[in-house]
């Protein structure tokens, strides 16, 4: 029984592994191949004005490497734990514009264009719950001899 259970959340994080990992990329090459209409919406935003130049390269960077992480069994917990601040930190920004913007611009690409804010934060609180299983599962599947220093985050948060 205690196989069939390690081989589920095997299955489990890597199809979670997966999902962020199409998102992600899909995310960031929407912002990268439009990357002066990114800036634009940015830099519209009331709450990141003073941080478009940074913004605009370290977002997209971070979601690719976030991609990277994932892909490898070693880094997968480091991605998930990855994964997890970014889909936090989107879901808090997409609630800090609807609690406190008078004017709600979106930098959303692609199918998340289409969506309402309301929409958005739904979506982003979904792939914010994947990314928090993702963490729970791996952090259970990671034998505790692993030197925890590889995964830096991952052992700061303990």
């Amino acid at each position: 029984m205690e196989w069939a259970s390690k081989k589920a959340g095997s299955l489990t994080s890597f199809i979670i592994a997966c999902l962020l990992q199409v998102l992600f990329c899909y995310a960031a090459i929407s912002k990268v191949s439009d990357m002066e209409k990114f800036r634009t919406e940015v830099g519209q935003s009331p709450l990141l004005t003073y941080f478009v130049g940074f913004i605009v390269i370290a977002v997209p960077v971070t979601e690719l490497i976030a991609v990277g992480l994932l892909f490898f069994t070693k880094t997968r917990l480091l991605g998930m734990y990855l994964s997890l601040f970014l889909m936090a930190s989107f879901t808090a920004y997409i609630i800090a514009i609807m609690k406190f913007a008078a004017y709600v611009p979106c930098s959303c690409g692609g199918i998340l264009s289409g969506m309402n804010w309301s929409q958005h934060l739904a979506f982003n609180c979904l792939f914010t719950g994947l990314a928090l299983t993702g963490v729970v599962i791996v952090e259970r599947q990671t034998p505790a001899q692993v030197n925890h220093k590889i995964y830096l985050p991952a052992y700061l948060l303990r």
